[in-house]
């Protein structure tokens, strides 16, 4: 068979640092991050003879043997021999020094995909562990799906569970994403589109949340590159720009550092990097700032030789330079959640520029680059766990906690993605262990971090010794304990105040999961609660029963209480049913219905809620607007905003079925709004507006275009996705100042019949 060879690959991770005193961008002017280079089988075979046994390398050549006949005559987009790529994947996980399965999976990858290889043909040939880990990095093609967005949940979930069992999984497809992110030149425009939003909607958080932060940054600034072209193209060569007009004052920075630990007696090394073009422009996105406002394009970094010289350093750089305060963060004593340690100050340097270093050990530097795969670099079997290992096994078990409670993949991925967030808040335990939870977290999340029986048996927090409701949200160096009971158990309600995906699925899980006569008890409990804030006893007339039964479509009383139990309906909704049923006989009983509706308190929604609440689609409120409930015969309730007309029409007929409703104080999930946007007959005007909405942080559901309104001008309709109506706000602010949009507004009411 031949051996394809091309040009050695070019990866961060193989640049080293050749002065003390050289600024080293991202990625070298000689060789751009879209470089393809490919290493033969020979040159990988060299490379992998370094750390791996001859035994080892044998398996490695029969298994690029065998992927090369089953790739034989396939090329990619771009014209190259497709073994090319596998070989690619597998020189990336050389740079890890990942193991002789992780290798033969990298360059086995796409066999199974592909061309149809079957698992129990690679596991004759390759052993169980290799085909395990090509059976996780194959998609699902085979089955068939409601739709693209089900499928793609699917894959996602497959990926992540393989990933969960054995943490190679994803670092193979993450060097398998990498190369296909360099060489995304070939596809058509749509296609490199959609795979650079998927690249950073997924895959640069899970790069983030395992600590790989060269590919990290690296597949930011390629994702960038191919969603953003021209913001790319004129950042980088302002960038380029920078480097000769700033080249004297970094020059000046790192002599000055240079000299003045030498004399502090510290052996270090300091070099300045350039941060990555995505960080800059995020920073100037999120800071409404010109290139020429971003002062801190460059960083400095020092590199000791013991934990304690890192704060001797950050002393006698703190005598050199002043500090800002409030610039200061201690990442060695308060890790971050992947695992990266280091100290982060930023120091008023020369000419009043702020200046921001980063000083570690060269331990933490290994592990600050590469992660989860630092640890292959330097394996030993006879060292414990690290703390970063312990941490990273403590999320991938998680996901295996989520799969088991939940059976839908879309809801599985809806969990996961919200503990993929790097915004972290740091708490105690009572014993001192440090717990990182998503910003926003509450004391019930804390409590399910721990362990899952603990959720489940809840009863209040204890914050700073302190006692506190479940639902109060956590800050930074909090200690917290948590009360328990075996009598107590998970309600629909705690729903709406958890914000990780392990805490909503262990909640749904249970609701699900609990025995008939348990959900009948608490559900019969939950609504005499309501019904007593109303002076009604639950011991309902019997003519008030059968209509509540005949309306609601359910068999018995045990079968609405076992619903209202499992979070399938509301309590407060059904009790505001009876008492809409109640047949007060009495002369004054308008009186009195009217004096018991004054009791209810406003139903309180978070968007979490089960179907029993649904926001309507003729206004679709958002967090924000003012809110009226619509209470449904079938007891489900349609949310409304206070001025939609489908919900005045309504209320004329039915006046007696409307209630208060709220929202909660941080409802935590996006919400679908609609923006209707006149806008001038030209070309480029729809990708120019599609581009600002994502800039403004949102995401596009749907888009419709009506015939011109005049031969001049196109009427345009988006359903996005907002936060809230701030954020909406900002969002028509930043569409509105696009040159050739003549009128944007927020369509407020369809005519739907609900």
């Amino acid at each position: 068979m031949n051996t394809i060879t091309t040009d050695p690959p070019t990866s961060p991770s193989k640049r080293t640092e050749t002065g003390a005193s050289k600024i080293i961008p991202p990625y070298p002017d000689s060789v751009p991050p879209s470089a393809v280079g490919v290493a033969s089988v020979t040159q990988l075979a060299e490379r992998l003879s370094e750390y791996l046994l001859p035994s080892d390398l044998k398996k490695i050549k029969e298994a690029y043997r065998f992927s090369d006949e089953m790739h034989l005559g396939q090329v990619r987009r771009s014209g190259e021999p497709y073994i090319s790529h596998p070989i690619a994947v597998a020189e990336i996980c050389a740079e890890w020094k990942l193991d002789a399965q992780a290798i033969m999976a990298a360059l086995l990858h796409d066999v199974m995909e592909d061309q149809d290889v079957k698992k129990d043909e690679l596991i004759e040939r390759f052993g169980a562990p290799v085909a395990s880990l090509v059976d996780g990095l194959s998609k699902l093609d085979k089955i068939e799906f409601q739709s693209q967005v089900e499928q793609q949940a699917e894959n996602f979930r497959k990926m992540l569970l393989a990933m969960a069992r054995d943490v190679r999984v994803i670092l193979v497809k993450l060097a398998d994403r990498l190369h296909n992110m360099r060489t995304l030149d070939a596809m058509a425009l749509e296609k490199r589109r959609r795979i650079a939003r998927e690249t950073m909607d997924v895959y640069v958080p899970i790069a983030h949340r395992l600590g790989l932060n060269t590919i990290y940054r690296e597949l930011q600034d390629l994702a960038f590159q191919h969603l953003y072209p021209v913001r790319y193209k004129t950042l980088s060569k302002a960038v380029r720009g920078a480097r000769g007009n700033r080249r004297e004052v970094v020059s000046k920075i790192l002599e000055s550092v240079k000299q003045t630990l030498k004399h502090a007696g510290l052996e270090t090394e300091v070099s300045g990097r350039e941060k990555n073009l995505y960080g800059i422009y995020r920073k100037m996105r999120n800071k409404h700032l010109s290139f020429s406002q971003v002062l801190d394009v460059y960083g400095f970094r020092v590199v000791v030789n013991s934990l304690p010289n890192c704060y001797v350093a950050l002393g006698t750089l703190h005598g050199l330079f002043k500090p800002m305060p409030g610039k200061f963060k201690d990442y060695i004593a308060i890790p971050k959640l992947n695992g990266y340690q280091s100290l982060h100050t930023t120091l008023i340097g020369p000419y009043g520029t702020p200046v921001e270093f980063q000083i570690r050990t060269e331990e933490m530097n290994r592990v600050a680059e590469a992660g989860v795969a630092a640890h292959w670099l330097y394996k030993n079997d006879d060292i414990v766990l690290t703390d970063l290992q312990q941490r990273t096994h403590a999320w991938l078990q998680s996901l295996l906690d989520i799969q088991n409670q939940t059976g839908d993949a879309s809801e599985f991925l809806e969990h996961v993605k919200v503990d993929l967030f790097p915004d972290s808040v740091y708490v105690f335990t009572p014993k001192s262990t440090i717990i990182s939870l998503p910003r926003g977290a509450t004391a019930l999340d804390f409590a399910y971090t721990i362990h899952t029986d603990i959720g489940d048996h809840a009863v209040s927090a204890r914050i700073n010794h302190e006692s506190v409701a479940l639902k109060t949200e956590l800050r930074n160096g909090d200690i917290v304990a948590i009360d328990v009971s075996d009598d107590a158990r998970p309600t629909p309600n705690w729903l709406g105040y958890v914000r990780t995906g392990k805490a909503r699925s262990a909640i749904r899980h249970h609701l699900r999961t609990i025995n008939p006569t348990e959900a009948i008890e608490l559900g019969y409990m939950l609504l005499e609660q309501a019904l007593d804030a109303l002076d009604i006893s639950i011991q309902l007339p019997i003519a008030v029963s059968e209509r509540l039964m005949n309306e609601t479509g359910v068999k018995s009383l045990d079968e609405l209480f076992a619903d209202i139990g499992v979070g399938k309906r509301m309590a407060v909704l059904v009790a505001r049913h009876i008492l809409g049923l109640m047949e007060l006989k009495s002369p004054d009983a308008a009186n009195k219905i009217a004096s018991r509706e004054k009791k209810i308190n406003p139903v309180t929604i978070s968007g979490n809620e089960s179907t029993s609440v649904q926001l309507a689609s003729c206004c679709m409120p958002i967090p924000g607007d003012v809110l009226t409930g619509h209470l449904r015969r079938d007891q489900t309730l349609s949310v409304h905003t206070a001025d939609c007309e489908t919900a005045k029409r309504l209320r004329t007929k039915e006046p007696g079925r409307w209630i208060e409703v709220n929202w909660a104080t941080e409802p935590n999930r996006r919400f679908e709004s609609r923006i209707r946007v006149l806008v001038q007959n030209e070309k480029g005007a729809l990708a120019r507006i599609a581009a600002e909405i994502g800039e403004s942080d949102s995401n596009i559901v749907h888009i419709s275009m009506d015939e011109s309104v005049t031969s001049d001008l196109t009427d345009l309709r988006f359903t996005i996705q907002v936060e809230d109506r701030i954020h909406l706000a900002r969002l028509i602010r930043n569409v509105r100042s696009i040159n050739g949009v003549a009128r944007i507004l927020r369509e407020r009411s369809h005519d739907v019949r609900t």
